[in-house]
């Protein structure tokens, strides 16, 4: 189990707190995330356009999960061009120096060639330190620049899948924005939310790995800690 918060609800002190944050492991569909980025990165330079059909399938691989839509993606951008953006000095989301990161050598559904990252060998990877920084730097229009960033969080935005942190939040902060991905596939589970409140205190990045049977419901109840932690909701109702 890896976990990762990060407080903004004072963009001038923001602070960061994780456990096993360096910890890289099998993160399902949330390394969507990259193909997401690399995608923009290289529509930005020209490298494939931005038709219907590409915006279409990137909304459809973040917000629905759509395993045929992160696979035409991936085809369209080629592993190379994944890795190139991960490793890329400007945003250094996979760093072989800090126990990886973000990755996929893989498609989604399907079989054919892949590209497993050089640690572990895994095909679809995370660890929370990097999807925290994707998300700090997401928020902060760094990624790629402030329009494409801005373009990224609507695809984010108003996930469809509610369910693992969506389904807290949509009861406790019903008027919150929340930008996310998730992932689930058999005993793991992932999810990664940002968290935009109407009001300054709740804003705040949440991640989770979880190699466990239980992950979908570990990871629920890990929004009540993190919120009473960060001073927003005293403590979780009784049922």
């Amino acid at each position: 189990m890896a976990v990762g918060v990060v407080n903004l609800s004072n963009p001038y002190d923001v602070k960061y707190a994780s456990v096993n944050g360096n910890y890289m492991m099998y993160a399902a569909s949330l390394p969507k995330i990259a193909i997401l980025l690399s995608a923009m990165d290289a529509i930005q330079k020209g490298e494939i356009k931005e038709t219907a059909d590409v915006k279409t399938d990137m909304r459809l691989m973040i917000a629905k999960s759509d395993n045929h839509a992160a696979t035409r993606m991936i085809n369209r951008l080629g592993y190379q061009k994944i890795e190139s953006v991960m490793t890329n000095p400007k945003y250094m989301f996979y760093d072989e120096n800090k126990g990886g990161g973000l990755w996929v050598g893989k498609r989604y559904g399907g079989g054919g060639d892949t590209n497993r990252e050089p640690l572990k060998h895994l095909s679809h990877a995370a660890s929370v330190n990097q999807v925290c920084r994707y998300y700090y730097l997401l928020a902060n229009g760094k990624l790629v620049n402030y329009e494409r960033s801005k373009q990224m969080l609507d695809i984010m935005g108003n996930p469809d899948l509610h369910h693992k942190f969506v389904a807290v939040l949509e009861k406790i902060a019903p008027q919150a924005k929340l930008f996310r991905k998730s992932g689930t596939w058999k005993t793991y589970h992932s999810d990664s939310i940002l968290v935009w409140g109407a009001d300054t205190g709740r804003r705040y990045i949440l991640v989770a790995l979880i190699d466990d049977p239980r992950g979908g419901q570990i990871i629920k109840d890990l929004v009540y800690p993190v919120e009473k932690v960060l001073k927003i909701t005293k403590s979780k109702p009784k049922s």
